[in-house]
């Protein structure tokens, strides 16, 4: 049984709250585009020069399936609860109140600010025995709790008191009991009712980053733009981007209805093999791409013809490298907005297959969410192996473009296994398989395959680390197709 609106619900809540991001991101955009209008109408014309090109279309109709969910849905949807947490965003955290109340004093008064639902744990220090209460007169005869000299008093949810507030808390009231002065230090750690919304905020900047980005390029480097755009034009216009991103979406919905036999653990099997069937796709596509881009170009003397114009070597390799990275990241959005929404769902599904009980959305969401990061770290490895594949299509044609670059994929993944292997141990085998993680890049930092099956979450320092990594590799490789593309003879 398919079921494939059964508790739509429960499912599509998850991506229904990916999709607020994406739509405050329009509507951010949007108003950008006001304010530019209002000020200059010359540089309106160069944004709709700029967009007029169509690169941004395929990734204008994901942004608007999304704003469309956003619209649709929010009737069935926990909006409220949402717009709520979103609106508490700023007020929760780690917070520290100090204070001193005076030797006998009654009531002294204390400004705080938490839901007593949103409190994760806290906890009072004092010097002086205290009583503490949220309402004043309570203080002295029926405090909420009592602090003693010396020792903490501590809550979190695992702790064995009684949590002592209730609603919002606004003002506490301390007693102090002693002939002196108390020192009372209070710290409490405070989350939304919908933890979920923390990511809203780097959905919507991933979206504005991607758009800036793009319109920056445009502005501050006019011939690498021009490059690129031409490149990127002709390479989504190939039935090859076609192809494989509709092999991609319908492999990632077959995912869905096989029984990958994993005893309760299919969703970790579907999240991996969905992400490694994007990447590979999207090599595939990237090497094609810069094999009759720049070599394919080159035989047939059309790069010729390009640099006779004023366009230098430099433009013609860096243009064609960023050319080839945008239609590889908008089906890495196609693929990966698809991702989501099936891990999404094959949570629900699995549980109906299984008898088990009806998951609630929270768990779908949390599921789902751990294919971001192997997401972005997917597009880093494919964009690494771009690199190369630029690099060595200055001087190669395509046959041994494709075979180096899969070579390299392959021993690139491979190092890190075989240094630590028990052939590792062979000093000559450990020195060149050193020298070769110098040289060749070590892809196995882009996969979290690990992590999924253990089900760890993958630190964001991390994802900036690997970024970090391709970014230096990226650079070498750059740097290399510059030199191994100066002296060409292209006549």
């Amino acid at each position: 049984m398919l079921l494939p609106f059964a508790n739509l619900q429960i499912w599509l809540t998850p991506p229904w709250i990916v999709s607020l991001g994406v739509t405050a991101a329009v509507a951010i955009l949007a108003l950008l585009y006001a304010i530019v209008w209002l000020v200059s109408r010359r540089s309106v014309s160069a944004i709709h020069q700029a967009a007029s090109d169509g690169l941004g279309t395929p990734l204008a109709y994901v942004a608007g399936v999304f704003v469309l969910l956003t619209l649709l849905a929010s009737q069935s949807m926990p909006l409220s609860e949402t717009w709520d947490s979103i609106r508490r965003l700023p007020t929760v955290g780690t917070h520290q109140v100090s204070q001193t109340i005076e030797a006998g004093a009654e009531d002294a008064e204390i400004q705080v600010d938490f839901r007593a639902d949103e409190l994760q744990s806290y906890e009072f220090r004092s010097n002086h025995n205290l009583h503490i209460s949220v309402e004043p007169g309570r203080a002295f005869t029926n405090p909420d709790l009592q602090v003693e000299a010396g020792e903490p008093y501590q809550w979190n949810p695992g702790k064995k008191y009684m949590r002592g507030f209730q609603d919002d808390v606004t003002k506490i009231y301390v007693t102090n009991l002693s002939d002196q002065p108390a020192n009372l230090v209070l710290e409490y750690v405070s989350d939304v009712e919908m933890p979920v919304v923390h990511h809203l905020p780097i959905v919507t900047a991933s979206v504005l980053g991607v758009v800036l980005l793009y319109f920056l390029l445009v502005g501050l480097l006019p011939g690498i733009a021009t490059i690129a755009i031409g490149t990127a034009k002709e390479a989504i216009s190939q039935p090859l981007f076609l192809v494989l991103t509709t092999i991609g979406a319908i492999a990632l919905i077959v995912y869905i209805y096989i029984p990958y036999n994993t005893f309760g653990e299919d969703v970790k099997i579907l999240t991996d093999s969905g992400m490694t069937t994007i990447k590979v796709l999207a090599m595939i596509f990237a090497l094609w791409t810069a094999s009759t881009g720049i070599s394919g170009e080159i035989e047939s003397k059309t790069a010729l013809t390009l640099l006779s114009k004023p366009v230098s070597r430099r433009q013609f390799v860096l243009g064609k490298f960023l050319g080839i990275l945008w239609p590889m990241l908008v089906m890495f959005v196609i693929l990966g907005a698809l991702l989501l929404v099936v891990i999404s769902y094959k949570v629900f599904y699995d549980a109906r297959e299984t008898s088990n009980p009806t998951p609630n959305w929270q768990l779908c969401y949390d599921t789902m969410i751990v294919a971001v990061p192997g997401l972005v770290l997917a597009f880093l490895e494919a964009t690494t192996l771009t690199a190369i594949a630029v690099a060595i299509s200055t001087r190669l044609p395509m046959l041994p473009n494709l075979v180096l670059s899969g070579s390299i994929y392959v021993i690139g993944n491979l190092l890190p296994q075989i240094v630590l292997s028990s052939a590792g141990k062979i000093p000559m085998v450990r020195f060149t398989g050193n020298l070769l993680s110098v040289v060749m890049p070590v892809l196995d930092h882009f996969n979290i395959a690990p992590a999924i099956a253990a089900g760890q979450p993958v630190p964001h320092l991390y994802l900036v680390y690997a970024a970090l990594y391709c970014a230096l590799y990226c650079t070498a490789m750059m740097l290399l197709a510059l030199i191994l593309f100066e002296d060409r003879d292209l006549a």
